[in-house]
């Protein structure tokens, strides 16, 4: 085989999910930057041929199951992105009144905490970087799992990132919210003042969206439509839990993702619902991506463990 077992799973996932997209595209008429998204379809097709070619000349499995299988994660947001979108307009009521009074139970109150963070731009500054950490993170577990040649950890990890994804696409489907940023008012000046990437403006966005619907598709302008559970929270807990056994690194990773928790209420514009429900998800996609990596016994004849396999000179 060519391909692991682990391998095997992610792209098919991926290749089932871009036939739905491609069937939904069609059936609502959307127009689509095709050469956009091309372009980065290229660039992960790009990635998988390169590792085929480190598994198949070099004989280097570390390298050539972190180039495939982080090919597939990069391929799996594209093509979930596109499904996200292919939700739009939503067909149910949206919940957000409902989490915040949720929120008012538990002592939460989002234009309270903008305008705190209004009095302190530093501190807001510093939280507006972290937020933006959360793709950055992901990256470098990727590489540290796949080149220490964990590649069954690796395999959970990026599978934990896939279901809870499409978990978090399910819940929103049937039960869509946009923040508390989509439900909340603030002074003139403080967005603009804090420069909140999820402020009432953005927000406005995705309401506009969830009612007209989308009829151009491009990787150019796309947006974030979930509120809860929110995603944000999920990358943030699978870089804690998946760096726990790396001492060195465990500590700098679990204050930075401390910090990420304000960030992505106050920069995300969410729900204190939204982060807990990410935690509740993030727990099932862990415990689902456990039983998945299980079953995918790897291949020894597509990939020999990385363990076992030293790299080409």
């Amino acid at each position: 085989m060519i391909f692991s077992r682990y391998e095997r799973f992610v792209l098919t996932v991926v290749g089932a999910l871009g036939a739905i997209d491609i069937l939904l595209i069609a059936a609502k008429g959307i127009r689509v930057d095709w050469t956009g998204y091309g372009m980065i379809g290229m660039i992960g097709l790009g990635t998988i041929m390169l590792g085929l070619f480190y598994r198949l000349v070099r004989h280097d499995a570390r390298i050539s199951e972190t180039l495939i299988l982080t090919a597939g994660f990069v391929l799996f947001t594209l093509v979930g992105s596109v499904f996200n979108y292919m939700l739009l307009p939503i067909h149910f009521p949206r919940i957000d009144d409902f989490w915040v009074s949720v929120d008012h139970l538990m002592g939460y109150h989002w234009p309270s905490l903008v305008l705190f963070f209004s009095e302190r731009p530093g501190f807001a500054k510093l939280l507006k970087i972290v937020y933006f950490t959360s793709l950055p993170q992901l990256v470098i577990v990727v590489l540290l799992l796949g080149f220490t040649g964990q590649s069954r950890k690796l395999a959970h990890f990026l599978i934990t990132g896939m279901i809870g994804a499409l978990v978090c696409m399910a819940i929103w489907a049937f039960f869509p919210s946009f923040g508390a940023s989509a439900v909340s008012t603030l002074p003139a000046n403080v967005e603009a003042k804090l420069g909140l990437p999820v402020g009432p403006t953005y927000a406005a966005e995705l309401v506009r969206l969830s009612i007209q619907g989308v009829d151009y598709l491009s990787p150019a302008n796309v947006l974030g439509l979930i509120g809860f559970p929110s995603f944000h929270t999920v990358m943030a807990v699978m870089s804690v839990f998946f760096t726990w056994q790396i001492v060195w690194l465990r500590l700098p990773v679990l204050a930075l993702n401390i910090l990420m928790v304000p960030a992505l209420l106050l920069h995300g514009g969410h729900h204190l619902s939204d982060f807990l429900g990410g935690l509740a998800v993030f727990a099932v996609a862990c415990l689902a991506a456990g039983y998945v990596v299980n079953a995918l016994r790897d291949d020894k004849a597509a990939s020999a463990p990385a363990e076992h396999v030293h790299a080409a000179p």
